[in-house]
């Protein structure tokens, strides 16, 4: 009687340690996932404040159609980028194409001195700057999932239950990866 009773402790006790790391595996599947919500909350901010921004410059760059073109464009391909991957090249285009717009745009001395312009440019400034930390947060988000994937034991519940290791956000663009030149 008494071993029947040993036997069902450890068992609850293997049972509860299962049921604990199963637990924490979809914990930190949906913080990824969350994560990921909130880049795509500050991309869609991005998609939104482009044609805004395009607009306002149209009339002063209007020999600069193809930096409108290729912005637009480029602007088109993240909107519909599936996978993780796809999503950071696309928006790695996006952000090259932008930074170029930029620097057209920096040559028009009224279109600098435009406040509509000028409140678009920061507004673009601080979505950027929240989509950046965004792609932090969403991979350390990604490296605790994966970490807990491959780590014993919970790599045995993994396994069983079937969760895939994520993809984290890359930079793609050779262009993102140097450091800006600043001149005065």
């Amino acid at each position: 009687m008494k071993i029947t009773w040993i036997v069902l402790g450890v068992a609850a006790l293997v049972a509860l340690f299962l049921i604990s790391m199963y637990n924490s595996l979809v914990g930190l599947r949906n913080q990824v996932k969350n994560a990921w919500s909130q880049i795509d909350v500050q991309l869609k901010r991005r998609y939104d404040l482009i044609p805004n921004l395009i607009e306002t410059v149209k009339g002063y760059v209007k020999h600069e159609s193809e930096t409108l073109t290729t912005i637009t464009k480029a602007r088109a391909t993240a909107m519909s980028a599936g996978s993780v991957g796809d999503k950071a090249r696309a928006e790695g285009a996006l952000t090259d194409a932008v930074n170029k717009f930029l620097v057209v745009a920096e040559s028009y001395p009224d279109l600098k001195a435009n406040q509509n312009f000028l409140a678009l440019q920061e507004e673009l400034r601080s979505t950027e700057n929240k989509i950046a930390f965004s792609r932090q947060s969403y991979n350390d988000q990604v490296m605790f999932y994966n970490n807990k994937l491959e780590m014993f034991p919970s790599s045995l519940i993994a396994g069983a239950f079937g969760f895939k290791a994520e993809e984290s956000f890359k930079v793609e663009s050779e262009a993102e990866r140097q450091a800006p030149k600043v001149q005065f």
